[in-house]
């Protein structure tokens, strides 16, 4: 082996393994074999949740690493909740129950993402300790994680396991105090101080009458899994675990806590001839309210683009609302009480307020969750990203600034290299740069792992505009207004579709929607320049010269006067 391809590092090790297997197996393969599969669903569901990946699952046994020791202890508290949920209906001696052992030390990695060392062995030791059903970790976890997780310890003293050279002091994990009453969703559920909100999706009723409507209504709703888990911010219950409840009444709370989510996405499809109409609602399971609720209609004449239509419009619609009724949660604590998720949440409520002052809070937010959380990528990449829509919309931003936003955005992608956000950011600081290839390359790396990813759109189309690809710019800044027509960015993106139709000789049009730019943000200077430009080039020369009397800035005119100067010498 080489060991320069081996990479050594520090994780929370979690092992488990099946009570009685062998015997559930011999009594009933097909059923013992059925809840395996349940549960290693579960296990990889909370440890995606909880910033973790199960690394194996071999025979009877699961082995998942994580980021942090909170959680681990998070994800196999979860676990075990799911799991009782999930056997209850099954007679006491069939129930399928894992030990779970955690422990917090070197781990060393192969290429492969196998792992091997002293800290995955004494997880498995743990493990052995641990009571069907329970969970026992090391000292090492209980001393990172008193006082963080909602479970007291019990002290099972000094043990001296297998193949260990010390002995390994463990202790009994159990959840409480202050367990919260059977039938409610807390802040708790779905959240860690470093993860994800979650989300399930339930199979859309059939309301037409038509069975034959069944496999549109299915395909809907697992379309919208697929789009939303694309979204980074929020982690999405998988299809086989949501469409349990397939042709059940259901209630939001019960399936929310049975399925450990805080959000749940509902909805129906109702055929009439060869019209159809399909209505989603979003609903907070912990409060009961309803976060968003829509209404398509369409024509099934082409079912799929249909189906691929209501997908990207649901999906583009849940995301912002989603974010939003996350930072709402955060808004009343201050920065030192919030872990990294909420930070970067609260930031984004005040940024996407788009005024000077609340940017600024904003930034400086991201800032301190970049020094805090210095392996948190989304921290990363909102900074960067803030830092560059700042600099565009005339707040701030000088040449250092840019060099720091692409530095921010280039460690947001080493830490996931799978985060849309972290690919935008890098194209747009590559376009602020002037480096148009890289700059759409970038916006369509975000899109290849979103595609229903609007800022995307919106920048991908400005790139492409100063590429002199006018045409294909406007295709793309069009759909990123379509899919979010509210997104406070669209003063941007209206500025671009201007400029794409200016660069494609089109001056009316141009004027027209430089004009309609300006009445959304009246003080966004580039929607200036396309502006007076498209009046010069219209032959307007009086009215752009008015226009630019018009603006207060110094800095401002003057840069827009070299710039029709230019024009107009052109034009001449």
């Amino acid at each position: 082996m080489d060991e320069a391809t081996v990479r050594q590092r520090l994780a929370a090790i979690l092992a488990a393994d099946v009570e009685g297997y062998s015997r559930l197996m011999s009594e009933d393969e097909r059923a013992t074999l059925a809840s395996l599969d349940r549960a290693r669903t579960i296990f990889r569901e909370q440890a995606e949740s909880h910033q973790g990946r199960v690394i194996d699952t071999a025979g009877d046994s699961v082995l998942a690493t994580f980021d942090t020791a909170a959680g681990a202890v998070a994800a196999a508290l979860q676990v075990q909740e799911r799991l009782v949920v999930l056997e209850s209906d099954v007679p006491e001696d069939r129930q399928m129950r894992f030990r779970i052992g955690v422990h917090l030390g070197d781990i060393m990695e192969k290429p492969d993402g196998s792992v091997y060392g002293d800290g995955v062995n004494i997880a498995a030791r743990l493990q052995g300790l641990a009571e069907p059903a329970g969970i026992t970790v090391s000292d090492a976890v209980q001393s990172a994680v008193r006082g963080r997780v909602n479970a007291t310890f019990t002290d099972q003293g000094e043990q001296q396991v297998k193949n260990i050279v010390h002995t390994v002091h463990a202790y009994r994990l159990v959840k409480g105090p202050g367990r919260e009453p059977a039938g409610e969703v807390t802040e708790r559920a779905g959240k860690i101080a470093m993860g994800k909100p979650s989300i399930a999706v339930l199979p859309f009723s059939n309301m037409s009458g038509d069975p034959e409507q069944e496999y549109f209504a299915d395909g809907i709703s697992e379309d919208i899994i697929t789009g939303l888990s694309k979204l980074r911010w929020f982690f999405v219950i998988a299809r086989n675990s949501s469409f349990g409840y397939k042709g059940k009444a259901v209630d939001v709370k019960r399936a929310a806590r049975e399925l450990g989510v805080r959000y749940v996405l509902e909805g129906s499809v109702r055929k009439s001839g060869n019209r159809v109409r399909i209505t989603a609602q979003l609903v907070d399971a912990a409060t009961g309210n309803h976060v968003w609720a829509d209404r398509y209609d369409g024509d099934l004449a082409d079912i799929f683009s249909l189906q691929d239509e209501i997908t990207m419009k649901v999906v583009a619609a849940i995301e912002p609302r989603l974010l939003e009724a996350e930072a709402i949660r955060s808004q009343n604590r201050s920065p030192e009480d919030l872990g990294a998720w909420d930070m970067v949440m609260q930031a984004n409520s005040l940024f996407w307020r788009m005024t000077k002052a609340e940017a600024e809070r904003a930034i400086s937010i991201l800032r301190q969750a970049v020094a805090r959380y210095p392996e948190y990528g989304p921290a990363y990449s909102m900074l960067a990203y803030s830092l560059l829509v700042s600099g565009y919309l005339g707040w701030e931003l000088a040449e250092a600034d840019t060099t720091q936003a692409a530095a921010l955005a280039a460690r947001a992608a080493e830490l996931d290299d799978s985060d849309p956000w972290a690919h935008l950011a890098l194209g747009f600081s590559a376009f602020v740069m002037r480096q148009t290839d890289q700059a759409v390359e970038e916006c369509r790396r975000a899109l290849g792992l979103n595609p229903n990813f609007a800022a995307a759109h919106g920048y991908l189309g400005w790139a492409l505009a100063f590429d002199g690809r006018s045409e294909e710019a406007i295709t793309h800044l069009e759909r990123a207004m379509l899919m979010s027509p509210q997104d406070p960015q669209n003063a941007i993106f209206t500025t671009g579709l201007a400029a794409a139709h200016y660069l494609a000789g089109r001056f009316s049009e141009a004027v027209s929607l430089s004009r309609k730019a300006l009445q959304l943000r009246y003080g966004f200077t580039p929607g200036h320049r396309i502006y007076v430009a498209s009046l010069v080039q219209s032959g307007k020369t009086d009215e752009a010269r008015e226009a630019l009397s018009r603006l207060p800035e110094t800095v401002a005119r003057q840069a827009l006067l070299e710039s029709i100067s230019y024009v107009m010498e052109r034009h001449a």
